[in-house]
């Protein structure tokens, strides 16, 4: 085995354990900008490759004036901050701000801030796993053999791509959707 397939099973692993806080899990008490940041670096450890943030105040800042965000209150965030800043964090890696607060709108209206928080944290922690399980067994479009490992980045790369295609799609759908709904009522 080479020491590129090694790294990648050792790193698969990680993405096994890997576990997003639960709305009951996350603080229940208020917490400050730097606060919020040190706290989400530390649940996001797997978007950092150690060179950059994977969350600044410039972006809370962002986040808020797009309204993705809903204001501090005196300067200090609560849970309800946490959830939206750690889906946002996440989302933002495959869809474009604009998707990303569809999809958040969507999904809090159909079942309420918490529940859609919580099925968030469950369905990336499915994902990871089932990708690091495929990895590691080298199943369907993760077999890692020697002859693949010089194409494999390309290939992820490109089933990345696909699913990104398909979640757009559904995001305008599911909006279209709501607002045919809407104008029915």
């Amino acid at each position: 085995m080479t020491q590129l397939k090694k790294d990648l099973m050792s790193w698969s692993d990680s993405l096994m354990e890997f576990h997003l806080p639960r709305w009951e899990e996350l603080p229940n008490f208020d917490l400050y900008m730097d606060q919020v940041i040190t706290l989400i670096e530390g649940y996001l450890y797997i978007l950092s490759d150690g060179k950059e943030n994977v969350l600044t105040s410039a972006m809370i800042n962002n986040y808020v004036k797009q309204k993705l965000v809903p204001k501090a209150e005196k300067k200090r965030y609560n849970r309800m901050h946490m959830a939206y800043l750690i889906a946002i964090t996440v989302l933002k890696q495959v869809l474009t701000i604009t998707k990303v607060k569809e999809g958040i709108e969507y999904q809090s209206n159909i079942s309420g801030l918490e529940d859609a928080y919580n099925m968030f944290c469950e369905e990336l922690e499915s994902s990871l796993s089932t990708i690091a399980n495929q990895l590691k067994n080298g199943e369907g479009a993760f077999q890692l053999d020697s002859m693949e490992l010089r194409n494999s980045a390309m290939k992820f790369v490109t089933i990345s791509f696909a699913c990104k295609l398909v979640a757009e799609k559904m995001v305008r759908l599911q909006n279209s959707y709501q607002e045919e709904q809407e104008e029915t009522k």
